[in-house]
């Protein structure tokens, strides 16, 4: 079974959740299994506020919920981001994994830094933006006639195939991996770079970031090669700076 202290690097995310009783379920689960970093993005408010005034054994995860109003602010903190489908039609640009390889993946990361699960909304799950900051996505399996999971039975779960292992998996002793934020901050640098050059126009730019936000996510950097790349965007970014305006004088 993962230990306390690895579980207290878990973050469940819910994005979008509307349903009061989604969140109390959610919660329970979480309490259940020893997960208490709960973390809401644009919740429907009435809905969030319903459940936080609830009393019971997940009223303290609720009172304490960070609530964001972008996933990118909630995941910032942690070096790995994985993203929950029920898969269906979507054309999906990420690797999709079973829960249970899924399981093993994230106990992994655990044993050295944060986490984040992120849930989508009951109807619409994840969008495209959101998925984008995720470095893979897990799927329950289920008959292919009721694919969807209600949101408080996914996170119960998920957390249950999370808990469920005997073995710890060892630590591993190389330079931890690099947080969400500094991700986004290279994203960021990356497609800057790329509208400076021409290669991105104002039609293209929202995709050409989603693409580069994964591509970045799929390269698994170490925190020092995050700050090493971080500084060559940087070099390339002013020289383009001023290689535009050599052109303009």
């Amino acid at each position: 079974m993962s230990t306390s202290a690895e579980l207290d690097r878990l973050r469940v995310v819910l994005v979008a959740t509307r349903n009061p009783l989604n969140l109390g379920a959610a919660a329970r689960a979480m309490s259940n299994f020893g997960v208490m970093h709960l973390r809401v993005v644009n919740p429907f408010e009435p809905s969030f506020r319903e459940a936080r005034s609830a009393v019971g054994p997940a009223a303290d995860v609720l009172a304490n919920a960070a609530q964001y109003d972008s996933v990118a602010d909630a995941v910032s903190d942690c070096a790995l981001v994985v993203g929950t489908t029920a898969i269906r039609q979507r054309g999906l640009q990420h690797s999709v994994h079973r829960l249970d390889s899924a399981a093993v993946q994230i106990r992994h990361a655990l044993a050295k830094s944060h986490v984040a699960l992120v849930f989508g909304s009951e109807k619409t799950g994840l969008s495209n933006d959101d998925l984008s900051h995720c470095h893979w996505l897990l799927h329950i399996p289920a008959r292919d006639e009721h694919l969807s999971m209600n949101l408080g039975q996914a996170v119960a779960v998920t957390l249950y195939e999370l808990s469920r292992e005997s073995k710890t998996l060892p630590v591993a002793k190389d330079d931890p991996p690099a947080a969400a934020a500094e991700l986004e901050r290279i994203t960021a640098l990356l497609v800057e770079a790329l509208e400076t050059s021409g290669y991105a126009t104002a039609a293209t730019l929202a995709a050409t970031e989603e693409k580069a936000r994964r591509m970045v996510r799929r390269m698994d950097l170490s925190g020092r090669d995050a700050d090493v790349l971080l500084g060559m965007l940087r070099q390339v970014l002013w020289k383009l700076r001023v290689a535009g305006r050599d052109t303009r004088s």
